[in-house]
């Protein structure tokens, strides 16, 4: 077991250390790195996106077929797959969690087949999850975890849950000024603002809490967006939350499930590197400016003034609302999981690399999942690293 400077968290009657691992798409957080990060005592989550392209079978049952329903079925069984084979990596450890955008069309059948898969929890962000309970009441063991930004999102959420007689099982509170990929503000321009601040919702919630007389009810807060040292632990922690969240130190684990080229590519970003743009979801998101990024922004003008509707070239509604598709012109003008699959297969040129603000635990250095939650919780440092 490892040791912690600080006290597990209990989520649903597990006692789990304090790190959580983000969710990740497409394919980039799959069985094995959920798997490795439950095995050792914490909540490891797969991205329910696409997770089909981690399967051949699947993928060459489907070929180039246009069918939407056959590709969402694929999706359906990979996922499915990716959870059973998680459960059995973790050997009965830690917890084993599923992200679903709420953004994407596939949101209510992703959040069955994870329940029905026997995950243990479900994690919604990109969107406000008011019909979570509604999904989930017929599987009252499954912790269900909304990803929110302010404590004005939270207060609303609460309301429409306590209608319900429902209460999150925990609470992830994302800072979207470090974190990466899709982000829950309305523009680049509120990510900085001081509402959005760790600190501040953390205090926010707290006091919301009393206020709404669920002060004594146990429902863990989760700090996430730009952890990446131990200190930052202790503090956060210190503040009051009960867990930290991280996902660009576990994709460039020796675990992470993605290419090793997407590993480096991440690994080695400066902030220089790293850029925010609109996604085709209409939220600012953070990435690597690879060369795909850098042509994409040199004809982004031109690409809003010829938007307009148009067919799915990846011929399903892996968004409810697309900017490309759609022909908004201010949302993001790609095909978005065309880009983050070959960023997937580590393919620098075409690929979209999603990654946070800050610098990495352990600098461009590749490390086993096992030094980074030793490090996280405790501050020891790899020999390697240390002497670099």
């Amino acid at each position: 077991m490892l040791q912690s400077a600080f006290q597990n968290f209990v989520l649903k009657g597990r006692s789990l250390l304090p790190v959580v691992q983000g969710g990740m798409g497409v394919g980039v957080s799959a069985h094995r790195l959920a798997g490795t990060v439950a095995s050792l005592g914490a909540m490891g989550t797969i991205s329910s996106v696409d997770q089909r392209r981690h399967h051949g079978d699947l993928m060459e049952k489907i070929g180039k077929s246009r069918d939407k329903d056959l590709i969402n079925r694929a999706n359906l069984t990979a996922l499915d797959r990716e959870i059973r084979k998680a459960l059995s990596l973790s050997g009965g450890r830690g917890m084993i969690a599923v992200n679903i955008m709420r953004a994407v069309s596939e949101y209510a059948r992703s959040v069955r087949q994870a329940c029905e898969s026997g995950a243990h929890a479900v994690v919604v962000g990109a969107g406000l999850p008011l019909d979570l309970p509604d999904l989930t009441k017929d599987f009252a063991n499954v912790a269900i975890i909304p990803v929110l930004s302010d404590v004005r999102g939270i207060a609303l959420l609460l309301r429409k849950w306590m209608r319900k007689n429902r209460l999150p099982d925990a609470i992830v509170l994302e800072n979207p000024k470090h974190a990466a990929g899709h982000l829950g503000v309305a523009s680049e321009a509120d990510m900085g603002k001081p509402q959005y601040e760790s600190m501040t919702v953390l205090e926010g919630t707290q006091q919301l809490f009393k206020d709404l007389g669920i002060e004594n009810e146990h429902i863990p807060l989760i700090a996430a967006g730009g952890v990446h040292t131990h200190q930052q632990v202790g503090e956060l922690i210190h503040a009051g939350s009960n867990a930290v969240q991280l996902g660009t130190a576990f994709a460039v684990s020796q675990e992470g499930d993605a290419h090793i080229n997407f590993k480096r590519t991440l690994a080695n970003a400066g902030p220089d590197d790293i850029v925010t743009l609109m996604s085709t979801a209409g939220l600012p998101m953070r990435a690597v400016r690879t060369p795909w990024v850098e042509n994409y922004l040199d004809k982004l003008d031109k690409l809003k003034r010829i938007a307009k509707p148009k067919a799915c070239t990846a011929a399903f509604d892996c968004l409810i609302k697309c900017g490309w598709r759609d022909g908004n012109p201010e949302w993001g003008q790609f095909c978005i999981d065309t880009q983050l699959a070959f960023a997937l297969k580590g393919d620098i040129n075409r690929g979209l690399f999603f990654r946070s603000s800050e610098p990495l635990p352990f600098g461009n250095a590749i490390r086993p999942v096992r030094e980074l939650l030793d490090y996280l919780l405790t501050g020891s440092q790899p020999q390697a690293v240390a002497a670099a």
